[in-house]
């Protein structure tokens, strides 16, 4: 994501320091209302799969004759789960692409409504006793892409490569990443691989938790997911934009200030059509998840919450006071 639209966007204040993440004081605490009841679908992405459970899980406190089923197999299947009505919400780790918008709004007449839902640094991982250091971004892309449009001299294929000593030199980098049915796959194509091509040699992964546990297995293995999903046997990889850059980790701090080059919203899409106003079933989710208490998962969740400016800015496009 370019510093300018992360940064702006979280421009107002908000405590976020290094060494742990807080909520905005502003974000409201959810109030229930009365009256609430039916069935919800979520069909997207794997990155949010834990976190619309745990944002389930909180609006089932407050209504427990709804029901909620959550499915998480990338965010390509978000769209036409939306499109064709099997699902009320579309989770997904990068913005709708325009094809997509272009089917929905033949469909309906108008375009869907993205709720920015969170904060993600997409962090590098390796395996937890891998000496690397920090990595520049032209360097990543020649690790991950056969072609290097980052414009790497040379293609990098061992740990010697980037500078590690001793007996890390000689080992293979072995490649870890997400299949191409993930927002994650297509989002670090296009900021980590400068929109080249992945090399054959990576390994593509269902989902984010098993890009992470290959990694943990695997001490040359190098992998890609969402900061949510890091373990204690896997540490991230400082990233900075150039060969002379400053190096910045996957965290809150550097993430909210647009530091950290690959940090993200992300994102929960929804069919709500502009003249009409948005059922209780399906706002009050929304009022939910951008709530204190919604906004309380992101962070048990791994991930980073989005100030009330934001919170409120996402309720007024959908209507909602």
């Amino acid at each position: 994501m370019k510093k300018t639209l992360l940064a702006l966007a979280m421009s107002v204040s908000l405590a976020a320091p290094a060494v742990a993440v807080e909520l905005d004081p502003a974000l409201p605490d959810y109030e229930p209302i009365s009256g609430v009841s039916g069935s919800l679908k979520s069909i997207g992405s794997d990155t949010l799969n834990n976190l619309m459970t745990l944002w389930a899980e909180g609006y089932l406190s407050h209504y427990p004759n709804v029901k909620i089923e959550i499915e998480g197999k990338g965010s390509s299947t978000a769209p036409p789960a939306l499109i064709a009505g099997t699902a009320q919400f579309g989770p997904m780790s990068r913005p709708m692409k325009s094809n997509e918008e272009e089917k929905f709004e033949a469909k309906y007449g108008y375009k869907p409504t993205p709720v920015r839902s969170s904060v993600d640094a997409l962090a590098l991982f390796v395996h937890k006793d891998n000496p690397v250091g920090c990595l520049s971004m032209q360097q990543v892309d020649a690790i991950f892409s056969k072609t290097r449009n980052g414009g790497y001299p040379k293609d990098i294929t061992t740990w010697g490569d980037v500078g590690v000593k001793g007996e890390w030199a000689d080992s293979p980098i072995s490649l870890y990443g997400r299949n191409s049915a993930s927002g994650t796959y297509g989002y670090y194509k296009k900021v980590a691989l400068f929109n080249g091509d992945y090399k054959d040699e990576v390994k593509e992964q269902p989902g984010s938790s098993t890009v992470v546990q290959g990694v943990a297995s695997d001490k040359a293995g190098i992998g890609y997911s969402g900061v949510g999903y890091k373990t204690a046997d896997v540490r991230t990889v400082s990233l900075k934009t150039s060969a002379d850059g400053e190096c910045f980790d996957a965290n809150a701090e550097n993430a909210y200030a647009g530091d950290y080059p690959i940090s993200r919203f992300l994102y929960v899409y929804v069919n709500k059509n502009p003249n009409q106003a948005l059922d209780p079933l399906r706002g009050e989710f929304i009022r939910y998840m951008v709530s204190r208490d919604g906004q309380s998962a992101v962070i048990k969740d791994g991930y980073y919450p989005i100030p009330n400016a934001i919170a409120q800015a996402e309720l007024k496009s959908l209507g909602l006071k």
